[in-house]
């Protein structure tokens, strides 16, 4: 959590944390992945048979290692767009007898040479959980607990055996899934209205929560500020004891997604542009609160959290989705990104799970080649945050100078503010890490810090020598420099830097 005080301009910033304030734990699950199949992100992204850099199942071994690298806990699949048409039983079982289909999403031809046992196995190598997301669109409640027993069964059942000849003796356990990606958008083979999804989710969760009582099932969302939101969360956050075998701590659904990608050419509104999103996270947490109230949900059950399942950079004018979407992100880019990080941790008693839309290849900080991999600008916050910002989120308060200018979305002007100094904290085994975004592309800000206690301060930081450069295969602009500080004094973030302060209590 962070509370901000608007200051002139020319006034010295200052950026007073409180380590003894802890507001929220961190999930783990707010660093998570996405892979579709849209473009080169599993073909040639995760599973590139033949090449020399893939191991034996045909997963590409750099990109297993980039994984490990972030740490990523865990990572949604199939989709995205492409699973209002996706079966999963075209993707399970000998390759050979696999049939090849048309995929509507993208316009494509969907071979299923990839599928539930491929990802689930590259889960297990990586070591990372599965977020599956199911067929809504052209899909069945049948097919969707054809899928869950599938996954998660060791009965003596139909599609627990047909795994097991299919050479998986044990579960599973595949605990996160979704009613639906994105059900309301007219875009979507099956869109739904709010009215028809509520329906129709509700009678799912309670069909899959009898088949398994220990998942978790993710509800379809908008944006988190839209009239969809508010009704299918009214709808179906709701007490229902015949759904759940008699448990009174547990609910048919336990969160609920909302997806939102930023972009704008004009470097102040992009990086200022994931405001919308920390708007919409709490507007969003307050519509559960809303339906948990008058619907009567009782405190033991546990509240219903934000799956941010489908977050990034992404201007599909700039990357047409139809061509694959590969952008090439700036540092402005990054920046944004970092911006987004902060979001999370800052509203981090609000979010249960994020994931970035997507990881390899499809608007990704992560890009394949033939012969290896580049690390876009995007890559190097999501890499510090991953690897520092973790434990819980601790108070914080800003001081320093704003953006007044237009915004994108427009709405972000009045609904939330957007300082120069973009920042969050958190604390974790005794160290304490503060993340500052200065967004400003032309001005370094001196700044007063209070509340650092360290002597000796680790310093991390992303930058480059101006918001439009880009890595590329031969050069990269955008990286990360260490260094320390002594912790006297003022201390100065760059333009247009994200930098990470770490220091022990």
């Amino acid at each position: 959590m962070a509370t901000f005080t608007r200051i002139p301009d020319d006034e010295r910033p200052s950026i007073t944390v409180d380590p003894s304030a802890v507001i929220s734990k961190i999930e783990d699950n707010t660093y998570g992945g996405f892979t579709e199949h849209m473009g080169r992100c599993i073909y040639g992204g995760i599973y590139d048979p033949g090449n020399p850099l893939s191991d034996e199942n045909g997963f590409r071994t750099d990109v297993i290692d980039a994984f490990k690298e972030l740490k990523v806990p865990v990572v949604r699949y199939p989709g995205g767009n492409f699973v209002a048409t996706y079966h999963w039983l075209d993707g399970v079982g000998p390759k050979e007898n696999r049939p090849p289909r048309p995929e509507l999403a993208w316009i494509g031809t969907e071979s299923n040479e990839f599928g539930t046992d491929e990802f689930l196995k590259w889960c297990e190598v990586v070591g990372t959980e599965p977020y599956f997301c199911l067929n809504f669109g052209t899909g069945t409640l049948d097919e969707a607990l054809g899928w869950v027993e599938y996954c998660n069964s060791d009965r003596n059942s139909y599609y627990a055996n047909l795994r097991r000849k299919n050479g998986r003796e044990k579960p599973y356990n595949v605990k996160y899934w979704a009613l639906g990606n994105e059900c309301w958008g007219p875009w979507q083979v099956g869109q739904l209205t709010k009215e028809d999804y509520a329906k129709q989710a509700y009678q799912w969760a309670k069909a899959l929560k009898l088949l398994d009582p220990s998942i978790e099932l993710i509800l379809c969302g908008e944006t988190g500020h839209s009239s969809w939101d508010a009704y299918v969360i009214k709808e179906c956050i709701k007490f229902d004891l015949h759904g759940l075998g008699g448990s009174t701590t547990a609910s048919l659904v336990d969160m609920h997604s909302i997806h939102i990608y930023t972009a704008s050419p004009d470097h102040n509104k992009n990086a200022t542009a994931p405001r919308s999103a920390e708007r919409a996270i709490q507007i969003a947490a307050g519509m559960i609160d809303v339906a948990r109230i008058e619907n009567g949900v009782p405190p033991s059950v546990r509240r219903q959290k934000i799956c941010f399942d489908e977050w990034n950079v992404w201007d599909p004018v700039r990357a047409p989705g139809e061509e694959g979407a590969e952008e090439k992100y700036t540092l402005s880019d990054a920046l944004a990104v970092a911006v987004w990080l902060n979001v999370f941790i800052r509203q981090s008693q609000h979010i249960g799970m994020a994931t970035i839309a997507q990881s390899v290849n499809v608007i990704s900080p992560l890009m394949t080649t033939k012969e290896g991999i580049v690390k876009q600008s995007t890559w190097w916050p999501l890499l510090l945050f991953s690897e520092f910002m973790r434990g819980s989120t601790i108070a914080v308060n800003v001081r320093s100078g704003e953006y007044l200018g237009d915004t994108e979305p427009a709405w972000i002007r009045g609904a939330i503010e957007t300082p120069w100094l973009d920042v969050s904290a958190a604390i974790n085994d005794g160290v304490v890490s503060l993340a500052v975004v200065n967004i400003n592309d032309t001005k370094d800000f001196e700044t007063e810090l209070r509340g650092v206690s360290g002597k000796d301060v680790e310093v991390h930081s992303v930058n480059g020598t101006d918001v439009t450069v880009v890595n590329t295969e031969s050069k990269q602009e955008v990286g990360i420099t260490e260094s320390k500080w002594d912790g006297e004094g003022l201390f100065t973030f760059p333009k247009h830097s994200l930098t990470i302060l770490r220091w022990k209590l």
